[in-house]
């Protein structure tokens, strides 16, 4: 894990790629796209291994043991489409189910899924504010103090022992951060990308996921 301080709140970053605000006991993660597999597989004839969604949920479950937070908000394309959530395994919607029950749960509508499924619980919100921090899907344009957002699937490259190593992250300036897709197949876009970088200043923090620990990094470190 690693701490930072965004806009005077302290957060942790974790290795599973949430994150854990401890001061409102409160867990967030974002973009976990369920059943990406399955919408390529019915959209575009693409036979990914069926398993996204129970590994997905499966490290969701994990992190809420780790934390035991008393809210957890998802920020958006926590289903890969409108449909989705119709097209979850009933041992996985059950699962699902069961963890909403569990905790104070907020679905942040995201560009897939603008209206996640009443049925599985939870309170569906375009955004959430509290205290020094708002917390949205995708990031607005200008000065953002206390923006905690998804969308874009962050991840850096370092050079590491002669080669080069790309892995999610989580990026920010101290003022706003953007978090890594939590989602097993939602991959990511590098935060060097105009679409990320025109969201921070000079120089930023990426907070790369190793195998079991978050590195982080100056932005001049990166590959």
């Amino acid at each position: 894990m690693s701490t930072t301080v965004i806009n005077g709140a302290e957060l942790v970053a974790d290795a599973s790629g949430a994150l854990y605000w401890p001061a409102q006991a409160t867990l967030v993660v974002a973009d976990l796209h369920l059943e990406k597999g399955s919408g390529f597989a019915q959209r575009h004839g693409t036979l990914l291994p069926p398993y996204d969604s129970p590994e997905t949920l499966r490290a969701l479950a994990r992190a809420i043991d780790r934390y035991a937070p008393a809210r957890v908000l998802c920020l958006g394309d926590s289903f890969h489409d409108r449909a989705a959530a119709r097209r979850l395994a009933p041992e996985d919607a059950d699962a699902l189910r069961a963890l909403v029950q569990r905790i104070d749960w907020v679905w942040i509508a995201g560009n897939h899924d603008p209206a996640p499924p009443e049925h599985l619980g939870g309170q569906v919100l375009p955004a959430v504010a509290i205290g020094p921090l708002v917390f949205r899907h995708e990031a607005e344009p200008g000065v953002r103090p206390g923006e905690i957002s998804g969308h874009f699937h962050p991840k850096a490259s370092v050079a590491t022992r002669g080669r080069r190593v790309s892995a999610r992250c989580f990026v920010e300036d101290g003022k706003r951060m953007i978090l890594p897709a939590f989602g097993a197949y939602a991959g990511g876009l590098d935060v060097r990308d105009p679409a990320i970088r025109r969201h921070f200043g000079r120089s930023f923090v990426a907070h790369v996921i190793g195998r079991d620990r978050v590195h982080r990094f100056a932005s001049a470190q990166l590959a």
